[in-house]
């Protein structure tokens, strides 16, 4: 691994992402074991450090990190002493005196996990920051991806939705150009940002012209809580045009890969038939994510595998 923080994927090696993915399939065997526990990080302290919500992403990192041994310490701001006006860097820096070695940090604001890295030594791991990046999640998606289909390169995805506020939008944005797929971006214009076709990637305002042309659409959430007013005339009509409906998919008569990183918000840009459906693999994307991360952080970390600790 080239570097020593997974801060985010942009610029983020090919081979480094390639190796995250073979090495989580690996963890993925161990997951599917009747005993799904490995020593590779056996004394390590890991912090999780969250400062918004999460159930997923925080489920998900805990059980990874319980799964490799690692010793696992949970950080709640709302109880913390930021209430009582000790600023950010204190904080993290009170924490890594007591000799952590990694901190999974989630946080409102973009930038912050390379904010964190100027102030403590400890490995860095982005959980999501604000609308910057998710990593993990852009990651454990191609893993998913590449599962279903057996390569990346020529991949043709769609990501569909709430371009402009979506972290997990960029990261896949990155990750998938990175490792050689094809990408088309569709949504209402007031939410795909401007500089989207700067990034390599194609726009569609038409979700049929992108369901018609993909091998798979990755439906992102509408983020409300992030958007100021006049960005989405209403739900209906969003849904009208963008929502994968079960009868669009039925009228397209093909096969096509479906995938959500959750939250969803079901009747709005997905419908329970095809979320729930054979095309759809949002629970291979859940499990795939335990693994995934079980593989960052054993590599991140210079854990050991079974066969290297006998």
């Amino acid at each position: 691994m080239k570097h020593i923080h997974l801060l985010g994927l942009k610029d983020y090696p090919d081979e480094d992402i390639q190796l995250i993915i073979d090495t989580a399939y690996k963890f993925k065997e161990v997951l599917n074991r009747p005993i799904k526990k490995v020593p590779s990080l056996n004394g390590k302290t890991i912090v999780n450090l969250f400062f918004e919500n999460s159930t997923r992403t925080r489920i998900s990192f805990e059980l990874a990190q319980k799964r490799l041994s690692a010793d696992t310490v949970n950080f709640s701001a709302s109880s913390s002493s930021l209430k009582k006006g000790e600023t950010f860097k204190d904080t993290v820096q009170n924490i890594e005196s007591m000799k952590i070695d990694a901190v999974v940090m989630r946080h409102p604001t973009p930038g912050s996990p390379l904010q964190l890295t100027n102030y403590i030594d400890a490995v860095v791991i982005n959980a999501g920051d604000g609308t910057h990046e998710h990593p993990t999640q852009a990651i454990l998606d191609m893993m998913s991806l590449h599962e279903k289909f057996g390569y990346l390169k020529g991949l043709k995805v769609g990501i569909i939705g709430d371009i402009t506020h979506s972290r997990v939008a960029l990261s896949n944005i990155y990750g998938l150009k990175i490792m050689g797929a094809d990408v088309t971006l569709c949504g209402p214009s007031t939410l795909i940002p401007r500089y989207a076709e700067d990034l390599g990637v194609n726009v569609n305002y038409s979700i049929d012209e992108v369901i018609e042309w993909a091998d798979a659409l990755n439906v992102l959430r509408i983020q409300r809580e992030r958007m100021q007013g006049g960005l989405l005339p209403s739900v209906r009509e969003y849904r009208n045009l963008f929502g994968i409906t079960n009868d669009r998919i039925q009228k397209h008569k093909k096969e096509i890969v479906v995938m959500h990183p959750g939250p969803m918000n079901r009747g709005v840009e997905i419908d329970s038939a095809v979320a729930d459906s054979d095309q759809a693999i949002i629970l291979d994307q859940v499990l795939n994510g335990v693994a995934s991360r079980m593989s960052i952080l054993y590599l991140l970390l210079g854990g050991k595998m079974e066969e290297e600790s006998n």
